[in-house]
């Protein structure tokens, strides 16, 4: 298993080379891989096009946090979007801390030193794990809180991502703090198939993200953390410091998205790409005129 795993690591670097499938740019941005992560991706490739004379290459659904760390340090890609929490307990392996401003001060600092890579300042929401049952079953059991559902689970199914039953802020520590059991041990699914499956009924409880559009659309009920096991997961632009110093208005083109996005307007970006099929670029089009964003092509 561990061969398979690093070959596929391996592998989903190299194809991220920047000389490979599209065209080349000044700068290689990359997204992880899931809707939001597409989205965002978009608007800081945009970002950078609208602003700038730089040219992106884009390397959209690259894969997790840990491909897109170890391509960004291969020098592979340039930039991506993270979440703070990630990088602090899954790249850097420290213990989970709750206070938002102490994780990214922690966090920038370690970057820096050990990566040379710059932790940019927020764009403005926090998408953390969400554990997501049917609401249904939320009315049916009147739970709220992971605590409540805690009692039910012995006879309910997981299903959960690869990376989430693997990290030290995932499943191991959830269920230890809320002693959650389940009838067998979670399944293993693919992100993009959680919420089929538990409105099918494969399963009873996934984790999702707090920012899923599909959560509303489809009825479904996100419990509480109610003992706050999960860090603060802020959306912030990872960038190597390398590139930054080479083309100094890069970092100014991205500084504009600062504070420029909130959870609220996250989901409804998601929602327009999942819920309503729009095309991501023109959905991020529409977003940046929405909130005035600077534009050379408009000087």
């Amino acid at each position: 298993m561990f061969f398979i795993l690093t070959f596929a690591l391996l592998v989903a670097i190299a194809a991220c080379n920047p000389n490979a499938n599209n065209t080349t740019g000044d700068i290689v941005v990359a997204s992880k891989d899931f809707t939001e992560q597409d989205i965002l991706g978009e608007l800081l490739a945009q970002q950078i096009e609208e602003t700038t004379n730089l040219k992106v290459a884009r390397r959209p659904r690259l894969g997790g946090s840990f491909v897109c760390h170890n391509a960004i340090l291969a020098g592979k890609i340039d930039a991506y979007i993270e979440y703070t929490g990630t990088a602090f307990t899954g790249i850097l392996k420290q213990k989970s801390l709750n206070d938002p401003k102490e994780v990214y001060k922690k966090l920038k600092q370690a970057y820096a030193q050990q990566f040379k890579l710059e932790v940019m300042p927020s764009l403005g929401f926090e998408n953390t794990f969400a554990m997501v049952i049917r609401g249904e079953d939320a009315k049916k059991y009147n739970v709220q809180t992971l605590s409540q559902a805690a009692q039910y689970t012995p006879a309910w199914r997981g299903g959960f991502g690869y990376e989430f039953l693997e990290r030290d802020d995932g499943f191991p520590g959830l269920a230890k703090t809320y002693d959650l059991r389940f009838s067998k041990p979670p399944q293993i699914m693919d992100l993009g198939l959680i919420y089929r499956a538990l409105v099918q009924k494969q399963v009873d409880m996934v984790a999702g993200n707090s920012t899923d559009g599909q959560i509303a659309r489809l009825g479904l009920a996100v419990l509480k953390d109610d003992k706050k096991y999960f860090p603060p997961y802020e959306a912030t632009p990872i960038v190597r410091q390398e590139v930054l110093n080479k083309y100094p208005e890069l970092g100014q083109a991205i500084a504009q998205l600062s504070g420029k996005i909130s959870a609220d307007e996250m989901r409804q970006l998601n929602y327009l790409v999942e819920g309503e099929l729009r095309d991501i670029k023109e959905v991020v089009r529409e977003f940046r005129k929405s909130k005035s964003l600077a534009s050379r092509k408009d000087a």
